[in-house]
């Protein structure tokens, strides 16, 4: 996995020809409306994540509310109105970008369910977009609701689940289609921090068994550093990216992890950094998980 060290600047490479590229954004600017009313989202963002052979990378987006954390994510996604950018170039796997892909799914903060389905269904439902049988697409939505703990809740329907267990329904319906690239935006910003906790250390294990590269925004740092390979900084008006920590990443269990003394260190750096860079806003939830 990755050392400890920091990269500053507005530039997040890992080692040029080294691996393959599976993200590259090259000097990406975005600009929402024109004349006195426009508004740049993002301003010459540079970052390179490769993609590497039996596994993927997870990078965490941390920053102050403004600075473009999900218009970053977005505009990866392909999705209007953050897609396409105004000025800059973006590439998956080596070709630009023109739209939504089944290689790039995509987990936010609304969870996204259909309510007349049912767990079971709702997991299914992209399978049977695509043309996957009755059958098959069933037995894997099982196959996925025990992964993210929801056995014995698949007749359910979503008003009838926690929040917590909502988003375990949005991630399985995510990564059963094995996307290469999961775009997760504040994806636990909703739960209490006992489930929170219980869900970052689901998608360690997710991520491990799926090799998928993942991007998550988030405003909480001890997340970030928890969560990230590499913690991207974004600091705001205009949104750019200023800062990339590469974080080691032990394997012992979480509650060891982050009593670790440079696991705290790191925390509280970064926290730190981000209130020097936006003092007034008061949108970090500190080290709160």
């Amino acid at each position: 996995m990755s050392d400890n060290k920091t990269q500053n600047g507005g530039t997040a490479e890992k080692g040029p020809g080294q691996l393959p590229e599976l993200v590259k954004f090259r000097n990406v600017t975005k600009v929402f409306g024109s004349g006195p009313n426009a508004r740049t989202a993002i301003q010459d963002v540079t970052f390179t994540v490769h993609d590497e052979p039996g596994s993927g990378e997870l990078i965490a987006i941390v920053g102050p509310s403004g600075c473009g954390k999900s218009t970053v994510l977005r505009i990866i996604a392909g999705l209007e109105p953050h897609f396409p950018p105004t000025a800059g170039e973006v590439f998956v796997c080596g070709k630009p970008i023109c739209k939504p892909g089944a290689d790039r799914g995509v987990v936010d903060q609304k969870y996204s369910l259909l309510p007349h389905l049912t767990v079971l269904e709702n997991i299914a439902f992209g399978l049977k977009l695509r043309g996957v049988s009755r059958r098959e697409r069933l037995d894997r939505a099982r196959e996925w609701a025990k992964k993210v703990g929801l056995e014995g809740a698949e007749r359910s329907y979503p008003h009838e689940l926690s929040g917590g267990m909502q988003q375990r329904v949005a991630i399985a319906a995510t990564l059963i289609l094995e996307p290469r690239i999961l775009l997760m935006d504040e994806p636990f910003g909703a739960l209490d921090p006992k489930i929170r906790m219980q869900m970052q250390a689901l998608l360690i294990d997710l991520w491990r068994e799926q090799q998928s590269t993942v991007f998550i925004v988030t405003h909480a740092v001890e997340e970030a550093v928890y969560l990230g390979d590499r913690v991207f900084r974004m600091a705001a008006k205009p949104g750019r990216l200023v800062e990339v920590l590469s974080v080691p990443r032990p394997d012992v269990p979480p509650e060891v992890m982050r009593k670790q003394p440079w696991f705290m260190e790191m925390t509280q750096d970064l926290l730190h950094r981000l209130e020097a860079d936006a003092p007034a806003t008061g949108a970090l939830n500190g080290v709160k998980g």
